[in-house]
């Protein structure tokens, strides 16, 4: 297995070398360069074409989230789409993190989190899954809360919530197939760690009836698994 390439925009030199020191202890991890502001960061990005950049937003000219919004603009434009953003932070609130969703980052890891765990996040990130730190799981619930329409609406049809803002290739799958209120429920107890089983206890319901639930949440986010799942429903029509 090749290693996975990094490059580090971070600010603290002192933060900076820990994490290269950390990083560079695992085989399959390589440090391939280090910026110490978002300008140079993005430079950085261009030339290296790193497989994962780690971003600090808390960065002195620019901020993390104005520096993906700007990759991710040149990456369409360029044609260089593989370089996937993991975000690094101490910021938990809402609006940082929804913030960074909707600007284009991967995964959002919080910086008192042990490093083994951002080894791990690196390497799903890499693979193609985005990693939501445990400490921002409730921001992601609260969102999809707000999303589901009032009890109080009368109709004989299923309350759904129209999923929007996704790439063109997704939007035509969730007009024609919104997620039901029940689809949201097991969605919000996915993001909550919760098992099939889990879920089959909690909404009195059979463990074949959450996986075929949770295989048209999967299919109607165009999601390969379930982090992802999560993730790109924050990205969408539940962002403000």
């Amino acid at each position: 297995m090749n290693e996975i390439s990094i490059i580090l925009i971070e600010d603290h030199d002192l933060t900076r070398m820990g994490l290269r020191a950390a990083l560079q202890a695992n085989t399959g991890i390589k440090v391939i360069g280090e910026a110490a502001n978002a300008t140079q960061g993005l430079k950085l990005l261009e030339t290296a074409k790193p497989d994962v950049a780690v971003v600090d937003i808390g960065l002195p000219d620019m901020d993390g989230i104005e520096l993906t919004r700007k990759f991710r603009r040149y990456q369409t434009e360029s044609g260089q789409t593989h370089t996937k953003i993991l975000i690094l932070t101490m910021d938990h609130t809402e609006d940082a993190v929804l913030a960074a969703f909707a600007a284009g980052a991967d995964s959002y890891y919080m910086k008192e989190t042990s490093i083994s765990r951002l080894t791990e996040a690196i390497q799903a990130t890499f693979g193609g899954n985005s990693w939501i730190d445990p400490a921002i799981a409730n921001v992601v619930l609260q969102k999809m809360r707000q999303g589901i329409p009032g009890d109080n609406q009368a109709s004989d049809k299923p309350k759904t919530v129209k999923i929007e803002a996704l790439p063109s290739e997704y939007e035509q799958v969730l007009e024609t197939y919104p997620l039901t209120q029940r689809e949201l429920e097991i969605l919000e107890l996915i993001v909550a760690g919760c098992s099939n089983g889990q879920i089959a206890e909690k909404l009195y319901i059979t463990v074949g009836t959450v996986k075929t639930h949770v295989r048209n949440i999967l299919n109607k986010l165009c999601a390969d698994d379930r982090t992802q799942a999560a993730v790109r429903a924050l990205r969408s029509g539940l962002v403000a």
